[in-house]
């Protein structure tokens, strides 16, 4: 492949130590592989050169805003330079984790519900006493988390109404909308897809309350089981709602979608995840090399399917 390319990676956002680790390693194997490869971060080089460079194809590792929430799409769009993943509008829509679970819930998957999403100007001292009570309709515990973050970040688990002031102030520093659900007991799994076909699903134990920030990264004790224990007819029931919530939100290529079976083994779709990560520690790899695809591979088929 004659064609040079651009990985891009970094940005500013809240995630972007983990997208300079992805970006790294896609870029490794682009020029190990003999691809004329260049990495460049969005934050230290003005965007609407890419052209002049004479970059053909454009390999997105930016997590979160900037990365994930088409605005990076836009510009590639505008400068008519293909890049991997989903489009503009799928992009935009899947980073909101509210909207999304609205378009679920449209199509009859299943998704956590009640839920409420809250915005930091009403937020006041003023109006506590009425967010307070509409919460407390949501059965206790609550999980409160940003609404257009990722990695985990912001994310609390509240048992009782007393903390839940100090939580939601601690949550609005990583975004002005915060979603606010039932903690739903049960165990997580992570879901590759790739080009419209689910890879091996993965099981994920923590010790920590939630599957945090500091389980995802941080922590050694983590563990990760793929294949998953899941037996064929609940794969098969989980291959359905994935593809289909894949689907109706016009996904492309490739993406992670994360859902906890409940204690009465009924799946519910959490968030979608349309840059997954690419470190060493990060899912995504690890399912498709289950399925059969080395990280070189991998990289590959996802150029090879960028149009």
């Amino acid at each position: 492949m004659s064609n040079k390319i651009v990985v891009l990676f970094g940005g500013n956002s809240l995630e972007r130590e983990i997208s300079l680790k992805s970006g790294k390693s896609i870029l490794n194997i682009l020029k190990k592989s003999g691809i004329n490869a260049i990495g460049i971060d969005p934050i230290k080089f003005p965007l609407l050169y890419l052209n002049k460079y004479g970059f053909k194809k454009a390999f997105i590792a930016l997590h979160g805003k900037g990365g994930e929430d088409g605005v990076i799409q836009s510009i590639l769009e505008y400068l008519n330079i293909p890049y991997t993943g989903s489009g503009v509008l799928s992009s935009a829509i899947t980073i909101n984790k509210f909207l999304t679970k609205i378009i679920w819930k449209e199509h009859g998957l299943p998704i956590i519900y009640p839920h409420l999403l809250l915005n930091k100007k009403k937020f006041t001292k003023k109006n506590y006493l009425i967010i307070e009570q509409k919460i407390l309709k949501i059965k206790f515990p609550v999980i409160i988390k940003p609404n257009c973050n990722g990695s985990s970040l912001g994310i609390f688990k509240i048992n009782h109404k007393d903390d839940l002031f100090n939580a939601l102030e601690k949550s609005f520093i990583y975004d002005d909308n915060i979603l606010i659900e039932q903690y739903i007991k049960g165990t997580e799994y992570s879901i590759g897809i790739l080009n419209n076909k689910m890879l091996p699903p993965i099981r994920i134990e923590y010790s920590n309350i939630f599957y945090d920030y500091q389980s995802k990264y941080c922590l050694n004790n983590t563990k990760y089981f793929c294949p998953s224990g899941l037996n064929k007819s609940k794969e098969k029931e989980l291959e359905n709602i994935i593809l289909k919530a894949w689907k109706v939100l016009n996904c492309k290529v490739w993406g992670r979608i994360d859902v906890i079976l409940d204690e009465n083994k009924n799946f519910q779709l959490l968030e979608i995840n349309t840059i997954p990560g690419m470190t060493p520690k990060s899912l995504y790899p690890i399912a498709a090399q289950k399925a059969g695809l080395s990280f070189y591979n991998l990289i590959m088929k996802i150029l090879f399917l960028t149009k």
